[in-house]
């Protein structure tokens, strides 16, 4: 059985004691131990701070973007093993194993060749600049530069990979070192990924730093120029947030959380294209990665008229989803990672059912195909009705995060959809399928304030639509009220976290030449 280490202060450590099990979801096996204890937090910030964050600050934006090719690569050439990993680990199926590394590599690979664009230059242009005198001999230009402290990621447990490197990108693209903390039950991957970046010599040390185990007093730790970004639970979220130390230094945190991701159909979608993608996605987002995803679909909203024609085509395609152990190559649906997630799973559905009945699934635990009997988190693609979607509360408040979805009728207005949009108080994305441009318009400006990212299928999208669910870097990845109220990704949105603007004023010229505006 493997024991996992943390990589910190330059140096692998291996714990003796105070270790947690991780396990393989589809058949309960205890595959690996993690642990913590002994790791000095107070030697890693100081690491990060006297090594990495000065090698880092110290590299123009070509040279930090040239690190973030190298570690795609890394990734990229260890694809399979990483696969077979995620598979024993977290129960993905292949695809959904892919869609974790391989959102991982391409997220680093983008933002290097978006970095080695921003050119040799240590610091980033904000916006355009202003004459603040009667010449340009003053001058002012807003400037985003490397923050001197440490970034620190609590990820979830839901994309090891993924999780850790699209916030690793763009800490260090920006110039910030890190210290990474994957989910205890899933860190496998999250290890080896690190393992592989160390072992290849690609970052300075102090760059990168591995946690597997728990946090110890390092959050205690943080100050006013550190950063802590975090993606879990809201009731986690708001646990630290609440830290007095943050609170205190006014340390930068920001936060992924639950989102009740809502799919609208509008009305007169007919049977085409628009139709088409809308089962489509719909389909992929409920089980892909089995349901366990923070961009996952969890409301689905048609228009009154059309319920039960939906209804229909959503239960025909969820019914040939093959739930079980990825191994057998007939499954097209793993397990939950693990047997919380299967606990609150099923807690879950029994609360959504007081306001909505089952169309589609169990609600409890099943056994999988290839699986042996009463063994792995297995639970079948759940589909839930509720005819009043006003009266349907907890559908609006509870995300279930499994293979769960509540499906809701709607009077066929912008307005009426965009209201029930709402009720889910924050959301990471939501999609809209339609042709119909002046009723888009009304949806967006009455949900748009309500999510981070408008996902829009229509018939003109459709070949090339690569469904809601996907966390894009060119993108903004986060969301307002429930969601957290953070910004990931999203080019300069996502290096912003981890650079202060500054206002610089002066003359313009030497202004716009400290600024990298000009060459000479």
């Amino acid at each position: 059985m493997k024991t996992l280490r943390s990589y910190v202060c330059g140096k692998w450590h291996t714990a003796d004691s105070g270790f947690r099990p991780l396990v393989n979801p589809s058949t309960e096996e205890q595959i690996a131990q993690a642990s913590s204890h002994g790791v000095d937090f107070a030697a890693v910030l100081e690491h990060a701070r006297t090594q990495g964050g000065p090698a880092l600050r110290g590299m123009t934006f070509v040279e930090r973007a040239g690190l973030l090719k190298e570690t795609s690569r890394v990734l990229r050439e260890n694809r399979d093993e990483l696969l077979e990993l995620s598979r024993v680990n977290t129960g993905t199926t292949k695809p959904d194993g892919a869609f974790d590394l391989d959102g991982a590599s391409g997220t680093l690979a983008w933002y290097a060749g978006w970095g080695r664009r921003l050119g040799e230059h240590p610091f980033l242009a904000d916006g355009d600049g202003n004459q603040l005198a009667r010449s340009e001999g003053f001058w002012g230009q807003h400037v985003l530069v490397p923050r001197p402290g440490v970034a620190v990621h609590v990820n979830a447990f839901n994309f090891p990979a993924w999780g850790f490197a699209e916030k690793a990108a763009c800490s260090l693209l920006a110039g910030m070192p890190l210290v990474t903390k994957p989910a205890t039950a899933t860190a496998l991957v999250t290890e080896r990924c690190v393992e592989l970046i160390v072992a290849a010599g690609i970052l300075p040390q102090g760059a990168l730093q591995l946690v597997c185990g728990g946090t110890g007093d390092l959050l205690d730790r943080l100050g006013p120029t550190d950063v802590l970004a975090f993606t879990g639970s809201a009731d986690t979220a708001a646990r630290l947030r609440d830290r007095d130390n943050l609170r205190r230094s006014n340390t930068r945190v920001n936060v992924e959380a639950d989102s009740l991701n809502a799919a609208v159909l509008a009305p007169e979608s007919g049977d085409g294209a628009t139709f088409e993608l809308f089962l489509r996605d719909v389909t992929r987002e409920m089980t892909q990665k089995t349901g366990q995803k923070c961009t996952a679909v969890r409301r689905i909203l048609v228009p009154r008229d059309d319920i039960d024609r939906v209804q229909g085509a959503l239960v025909e395609r969820l019914g040939q989803v093959v739930t079980g152990d990825p191994a057998d190559p007939a499954v097209t649906m793993g397990p939950v990672a693990t047997a919380q997630q299967l606990d609150d799973a099923v807690a879950g559905i029994a609360e959504l059912a007081a306001a909505a009945r089952l169309v589609h699934g169990t609600g409890k635990r099943v056994d999988g195909a290839g699986a042996t009997g009463g063994k792995g988190f297995f639970v079948s693609p759940t589909l839930l009705r509720a005819d009043d979607a006003r009266a349907a509360g907890v559908v609006h408040r509870r995300e279930v995060f499994a293979p769960v979805a509540t499906l809701l009728p709607y009077d066929g207005t912008a307005a009426d959809a965009a209201s029930l949009v709402a009720l889910g108080e924050g959301m990471l994305v939501t999609s809209v399928y339609g042709d119909h441009e002046p009723w888009l318009l009304g949806f967006l400006a009455g949900a748009g304030g309500f999510t981070g990212r408008v996902y829009v299928g229509s018939e003109g999208s459709a070949g090339d639509a690569p469904g809601s669910g996907i966390a894009m870097p060119q993108s903004l990845h986060g969301g307002p009220g429930r969601a957290g109220g953070g910004e990931e990704l999203g080019g300069r949105v996502g290096l912003a976290f981890y650079m202060q603007r500054v206002a610089l004023q002066g003359e313009r010229g030497q202004v716009e030449r400290l600024a990298g505006l000009r060459d000479e």
